[in-house]
């Protein structure tokens, strides 16, 4: 708790005229407001403030560190190994986090990754998980150590003792429009990814059409800014800018996600999921200065697969069993012949959260067996009447509205017309 005390009017004022905020102010309006005595309006307003006039890095940094004080940091230093974490702003059809945490931790590393849950049209981990019959995503810290240990991966939710001012203050930018800030971003995700204690973290920052950063400049400013509060913090941290013009892999829903990826853990997949996961993988490891395995061979020889039936049933989840599926299907056909030339990754998105996969409040349900399935990409050739796209719902009544979502989500044109994608991988920042 911040010594000096400050009217908070005043705090609002130095922010709202383009200044500086101080070390003392910076403490007390985050302790304040976690403890009540800064109202959600007065939040608001400073919230506003900073999204308009910005933030410096000696700014965002104090606010970082005021947000970890507010709660518990954990320590993973009992593991027996090094830790390494990932953490991906968002995305369509990004399940990269199911193959990828089961192949570092058979490659040598140990991998404590506190995940979330999906709001809008980005996925949540979380929700994928729990399409797994009898998987839980809470864990006690104890039972977090003694998986790390016997694992060498866990996926949960995150526990209530981290970073307390964060979750009050996420809340409150979701509802005031102030999620934008990139100040605030980068404070929210990195409070929380330090006060978890991992050693190493790789920061996967999307850009495109489905990512909350649309264009390469603002995705290389905030992945500058979390890349310099890590390092300050003590955590090698480096980012990756990577591409979600085009939806990743070939689905985008919860138990269909997860079949996908363990596709891609018994050696298969698709070709962008399975090199983005040996990518991550292998700065993880180069992160945490671990000297072994190499990704792909992870992947190849089984040990990945094993690692990820271990993980899953150390949460008590059935790897074995069926995963759920919609109860109604509606195909998507190529009205012409010619080549697939867009498959927006937004317009994939909004689909799948329209038939049920995401959700538009926290506390709305998910259906695990909901989503979109597309059987070609930009660039394939289509014959007319061919299959682009299978959408998975529990309610028929929910087709109508996704497919006004990809009305101009998806484009088959004359042959040769499809525009340059974005690489996968675009930029490297830090490390």
């Amino acid at each position: 708790m911040s010594a000096e005390t400050f009217a908070t009017v005043d705090v609002i004022r130095t922010k709202r005229d383009r200044g500086e905020l101080s070390d003392a102010q910076i403490d007390w309006v985050v302790d304040a407001y976690t403890r009540g005595v800064v109202a959600d309006e007065q939040m608001s307003a400073l919230a506003m403030a900073i999204l308009l006039n910005g933030m410096n890095l000696r700014e965002i940094t104090r606010w970082t560190a005021a947000m970890i004080a507010s709660g518990e940091r954990m320590d993973f230093s009992s593991v027996g190994r090094p830790t390494a974490d990932k953490h991906s702003t968002g995305g369509v059809g990004d399940k990269i986090t199911l193959p990828l945490a089961p192949v570092v931790a058979a490659c040598g590393a140990a991998v404590p990754q506190l995940s979330g849950r999906g709001l809008g049209h980005t996925g949540g981990t979380l929700d994928k998980l729990e399409s797994i019959p009898g998987w839980q995503a809470s864990v006690s810290n104890e039972q977090m150590m003694a998986i790390l240990r016997e694992v060498g991966a866990v996926v949960c939710a995150a526990g209530d003792g981290l970073a307390p001012a964060d979750k009050k203050l996420y809340a409150l930018r979701d509802v005031t429009a102030t999620v934008e800030a990139i100040p605030l971003i980068a404070s929210s995700i990195m409070s929380k990814k330090i006060a978890e204690g991992t050693g190493a973290l790789v920061l996967d920052v999307k850009v495109g059409s489905g990512a909350f950063m649309k264009d390469v400049s603002s995705a290389r400013e905030l992945a500058a800014t979390m890349v310099g509060l890590g390092e300050a913090a003590g955590v090698r941290t480096r980012a990756l800018l990577t591409a979600m013009d085009v939806p990743l892999g070939r689905t985008a829903g919860n138990a269909l996600e997860v079949r996908e990826s363990v596709e891609v853990l018994a050696g298969g997949g698709p070709a962008d999921v399975v090199a983005l996961t040996v990518l991550l993988a292998r700065e993880m490891l180069d992160a945490a200065q671990v000297v072994g395995k190499d990704p792909a061979e992870a992947l190849r020889d089984g040990t990945a697969m094993d690692r990820w039936r271990r993980m899953i049933a150390a949460q008590g989840g059935d790897p074995d069993a069926p995963l759920p599926t919609a109860r109604h299907q509606h195909v998507v056909t190529a009205d012409r012949a010619g080549e697939l030339t867009r498959l927006d990754a937004y317009g994939v998105g909004v689909a799948a959260w329209r038939l049920g996969a995401g959700r538009a409040r926290k506390e709305d349900p998910v259906s695990a067996g909901a989503g979109v399935q597309w059987h070609v990409v930009p660039g394939d050739a289509v014959a007319a009447g061919q299959p682009l796209l299978t959408l998975h719902s529990d309610d028929q009544e929910r087709f109508p509205s996704a497919l006004e979502a990809l009305s101009d989500a998806v484009t088959v044109a004359e042959v040769g017309t499809t525009p340059n994608r974005l690489p996968l991988l675009i930029e490297k920042i830090g490390g």
